[in-house]
Parts: C-alpha cells; structure tokens; sequence
C-alpha cells in the first residue's frame, strides 16, 4: 500500500496523480485535492486554488511537474493535521493501509487484468477509426456519391466525436464513476457502429461515424485515470506504456486489416467485425472490471455509513464539494478559455492541430493515391499504411528512450524547467517537412512503391516526435489544471483533423500530389521555429501572462 495514502501528500504528488487521471488538481484523486495541500513556500507568487476565486493558471507554474513532485508542501504541521483528520470520526476513509476495498489494494492478477481489458478496449477505438479507410470508393459506390469532400469526411468525422464525447465524460465519471462510463459508453458504441454497418443512405452513415467516436473517445479519457488508481508510480510507467500503444498502433494497423477484409466481405463488414470484437470486450469488463475511483468508492462508503448510522455528518476524506454544475464547467469553460487566453496553449495547441490534420489528410488520400498511382486494389491498398505505422511506433520509442534520459539529466542538475522537453520537438519538426516532401514527389514521379513509403514512415516519425513532447510540455507548463490544457489541445486538434482533409482531394486535383504535399510541407517549415521561440523564450512568456479562470 502507497506510504502517500497515509501521510499528508506533496502538492507535486496530488498534481502528478490527477494528471495521469485526466482531471485539474482541484478535484479529488486519492491522495486529495490540491486545495488540501500548501503550494510550497517558495513559490510565494503561485496563485491561490480556491475553486471560487480567479485563478491565474499560468503566470506562477512555470515549476515543472517533476519538480513539484520533489518538493513537500512545506508545512511542518501537515502530518498531524492529516493524522487528526483521519481520525476524525467524521471523516470517512480506507480502514487501514490493507483495505481490501482500496483499489491499490487489489491483486496483482486483478490489477494487470483491468489494465490489459482497458489496453484492448483503447487499442479498439482507434483502430475504428480509420479501419475502413481502404473501403472508401466501395462506400462512395453504394451511396451512387461522387462528392470528393464527403469522401474525406466519412474518415475523418469519426475524430470530430472525439472534439465533443470527452468534454462530457470527465465531469460524469467525477460524479458517478469510471465503470458506469466505460459500460455506458462500450453499449453506444456498439449501437452506433452497428447503425454504421446498415446504414442506407450518406447521411446516416456519417451521422453514426460521430456518434462512434464520441462513444469511443471514452476510454481514452478514462484509461489513464484507472491505471492511476490501482497500479503504484513505481509500475506505473509499464502500463501507460502498455495503454498508450492502441492510440499510436491502432490508426495504422485498422486499414491494413480493413483493406482485405473490404476486398473479401465488403466494407460493412469493417463495422460488423468492430461490433463483435467490441462486444466480446464489453462482456469481458462487465464481468472482470471493478470501479476504480477512490472518491467514488468512499462516497458509496460515507453513504452506507450515513444511511446505517443515522450519521448526517459523516463526509468522505476525498469529497470535493463540487455540484455538478461546477464539475461542467471546469470541463467545458476552462479548457476554452486556455485555449483563447494562454499564448502558449494556444501556439501548442496550434502546432499539435496541423501536426493531426497532416495525419487524417493521409488517411483519407492513401487509398485514392495508391490506387491512381500504383494500381493497387483490393486488399493491398491496406499496406500503404504501414510506414506511417512504423515510423510512430520508431518515433513514440526514440521520444521515450532519449527525451527521458535528457529530462533525467537536467533533474539531476537541478535546473529543469518545461522547455527542456522541447528538444525532442525541435528535431521531430524538421522530419515532418522532409517526409511530406518525400512522399508527395515520389508518388508524383511514381517511384518504386517502397520509396513513398518509406517517404510516411518519416512523416510517422515526425509527427510522434512533435506531437508527444508538446503533450508533456502543457502537462508540465499548466500543473494543476494540466488536463484542460490537454482538454483545449485535443478539441482543436480533433477539429481541424476532422475539416481540413475534407480539401485534401481538391488540393491534390488542383496541384498534383508533388505541389499538394509540397504546400503542407511549406506550412510545417513554418511552424518549426516555434520550439525554439518557446526554449528561448518561454518562461519569459509564462511569468508575464495572466490567465484568469
């Protein structure tokens, strides 16, 4: 059991823990909410964190995430203060470090088997995404459609519904829980994805394709905070790891399998196979999963103890007094408000949106490209994505092994700051332009097929390496409201993914596949000194930016 469940946390503790979960510090994890806890002394200038005051969410963080982790909360007294209140006999927490009740407290089997059922449900709705991409012209072809724009955002209105189904599902598995969403969420997913499947007209289909993604974004929202709740800091890098590889895998894997199976069965039958391998994962958590969430759980305790007691008094340890009004709005207006407030959310933001949009224009085109240019058919055209699969899977490991040892080092030397993440950025932001230019002119002067290729496996790189230092950064930048800076970063990303491949196919027409990629690389050149503005520049940025909530 976690020694930090039963000593007053660090403020750094409670703000790593709710960013792995998802949520701002102001909310409850199980070892508390930041309000709970004194900001160190140092850092006198930090704003205050009462949830009814204007709180200033940059100007005063600009302490990464890991030091803050270092450092106590600086209050001699604290200890005692957490052992009075856990003997406060009105105060409802675990009875003891061994409760069975306590999620930490599980088995090691029960553990890793909730974080493998979370893994193959987040590997899943990735790979729904972009899984009947190769179908594309079969679907055009039933539909009798020849509109080039709706081709497009059939794929990519599937990401549209992650913009908007997060926003809610935060706020609703504070109130309620993690299991009732991931079930809730499981059901609707397959509902819609089987609508898909029958679709009888455009329209429907694309309506169903939001409503897919807005269901299936849940676990992506969820996983994180589950494998927080039951695995310790010290394992918890291996499931993450393990997590996270269906986002990175399953977009590239979906359409190699969806390219022979539209060939042999249709390309219902993409929709039809999703359908039954989620159902058979919906099964599987209903009978292995347990909720996880600890303000959850010793709510659903401090109720049983009211209702057997007669107690009125009695208040769970990690309650945040939170209506549901105030838990919407911290999820929607906050990560809004950063959005347009914060320079350096917004420029990140900005950067990780073109940096998607890349990646779905790709999606879109890939089947078009390979079947004008190469004569690809049936079920090969699903291999040409396999080098973007590969170059992100080269790219996620190459950012974890050197952009650790790195952080590591200047940890060691005491003088980390956010920026130091940025240099992983700043290599990966040159691999987008030359990947972009490699593939669009070797497509155009039709090279061997291996060449293009290879040409998205360096794109695929370029976009990992870009994309997941920026990610690390806003976490360490914003600190406790860590997760509506994400929030802001994925609501714009997630649209501009879902709109601008929509002109991808007129772009290509228009300028041919050499000049079409050339412009998106043109854009990306323009968008690599940002990095090194912000390693530069940045802390000066954040000590002089007010943001108010």
């Amino acid at each position: 059991m976690p020694e930090s469940l039963y000593r007053h946390p660090t403020h750094g503790e409670i703000v790593e823990l709710a960013a792995a979960e998802g949520h701002d510090a102001d909310i409850p994890t199980n070892a508390g909410s930041i309000n709970d806890c004194p900001a160190p002394p140092s850092k006198a200038e930090s704003p205050s964190m009462e949830l009814d005051k204007d709180i200033d969410v940059e100007k005063g963080n600009a302490s990464s995430l890991t030091s803050l982790v270092e450092s106590h909360s600086g209050s001699e007294a604290a200890p005692e203060k957490d052992e009075e209140e856990h003997h406060d006999p009105k105060i409802v927490f675990w009875d003891g470090p061994d409760d069975p009740q306590n999620p930490m407290n599980w088995s090691e089997k029960k553990k890793w088997g909730t974080v493998t059922v979370v893994s193959c449900i987040t590997f899943l709705t990735p790979l729904a995404s972009s899984m009947f991409a190769p179908g594309v012209p079969e679907v055009m072809k039933t539909f009798h459609s020849t509109n080039d724009m709706l081709e497009g955002f059939m794929v990519s209105v599937y990401v549209l519904g992650f913009a908007f189904g997060p926003l809610f599902f935060a706020p609703l598995s504070e109130m309620y829980g993690r299991l009732p969403l991931y079930h809730t969420c499981n059901v609707f997913f397959i509902i819609f994805t089987i609508a898909a499947a029958v679709a009888s007209n455009m329209s429907m289909f694309i309506v169903f394709r939001f409503f897919m993604g807005c269901f299936g974004g849940a676990p992506l929202v969820l996983g994180g905070g589950t494998i927080a709740d039951i695995i310790p800091r010290e394992q918890r890098g291996t499931a993450m790891v393990v997590w996270m590889m269906g986002p990175t895998i399953g977009p590239c894997v979906g359409p190699i399998i969806g390219g022979y199976l539209t060939a042999a069965r249709g390309w219902r039958w993409n929709f039809w196979l999703v359908a039954i391998v989620a159902g058979a994962f919906t099964i599987v958590s209903m009978i292995l999963m347990s909720e996880t969430s600890a303000p959850v759980l010793l709510e659903r305790k401090a109720r049983r103890l009211r209702a057997s007691t007669g107690n009125a008094a009695l208040k769970s340890k990690l309650d945040s007094g939170l209506t549901p009004k105030q838990l919407f709005k911290f999820s929607i207006v906050r990560p809004t408000r950063m959005l347009l407030r914060a320079p350096i959310c917004t420029v990140i933001s900005i950067y990780c949106a073109m940096t998607y949009a890349y990646l779905y224009i790709l999606f879109t085109t890939f089947t078009a490209v390979f079947t004008t240019q190469y004569a690809w058919h049936g079920g090969v055209v699903g291999l040409s994505f396999l080098g973007l699969g590969v170059g992100s899977l080269l790219g996620q490991w190459v950012f974890t092994h050197f952009g650790n040892k790195t952080v590591a080092k200047h940890i060691a030397r005491g003088d980390f700051q956010p920026e130091h993440r940025l240099g992983m950025m700043c290599v990966g932001g040159f691999f987008l332009p030359v990947g972009l230019f490699w593939y669009g002119w070797s497509v155009q002067a039709q090279t061997h097929y291996m060449v293009p290729v290879v040409g998205t496996g360096v794109l695929g790189f370029g976009l990992l390496m870009t994309f997941m230092p920026a990610s690390t950064y806003l976490v360490d930048v914003f600190t406790v409201h860590a997760a509506s800076a994400m929030a802001a970063s994925t609501v714009l990303r997630s649209l501009t993914a879902a709109l601008i491949p929509l002109s991808s196919q007129q772009m290509y027409a228009r300028l041919g596949y050499g000049w079409g990629n050339s412009l998106l690389a043109f854009l990306s050149v323009a968008l690599v000194p940002i990095p090194f503005v912000l390693i530069r520049y940045g802390e000066r940025i954040r000590r002089r930016t007010t943001v108010k909530l």
